[in-house]
């Protein structure tokens, strides 16, 4: 199996920026999809964008024109930039891989964390107003 290890989480003032990083052991081009999600302490996990192997891209509304999701293969990375960051973006933040049928991504289902196969760590983010 594969594992993920994120990175990059931080305190920073709302309206800053932070760029999250997801390492994975192995090549990961064989997976369908990839995502990144987050969690506040008594909410459920959030799916937050998604990439698939050819780069295609979803965002969640919560986050679409504010964080950016990309990948470099050659570094078996996965990124999140996040811009515009308020307070209500505090929670731990997740990267997962997905060997499920591209399917999810194209009918939505994709921020469903039942969907993913391998999950990382976590890395905490956390925005004061």
């Amino acid at each position: 199996q594969v594992q993920l290890v994120e990175s990059g989480g931080g305190s920073v003032q709302a309206g800053g920026s932070l760029t999250l990083s997801c390492a994975a052991s192995r090549n990961f081009y064989m997976s369908n999809f990839m995502g990144w999600f987050r969690q506040a302490p008594g909410k459920e996990r959030e799916g937050l964008a998604v990439i698939t192997s050819d780069g295609s891209t979803r965002y969640a509304d919560s986050v679409k024109g504010r964080f950016t999701l990309s990948k470099d293969n050659a570094k078996n990375t996965l990124y999140l930039q996040m811009n515009s960051l308020k307070p209500e973006d505090t929670a731990m933040y997740y990267c997962a891989i997905s060997y499920f049928s591209t399917s999810h991504f194209y009918g939505g289902t994709w921020s469903n964390p039942g969907n993913y196969n391998n999950w990382g760590q976590g890395t905490q983010v956390t925005v004061s107003s």
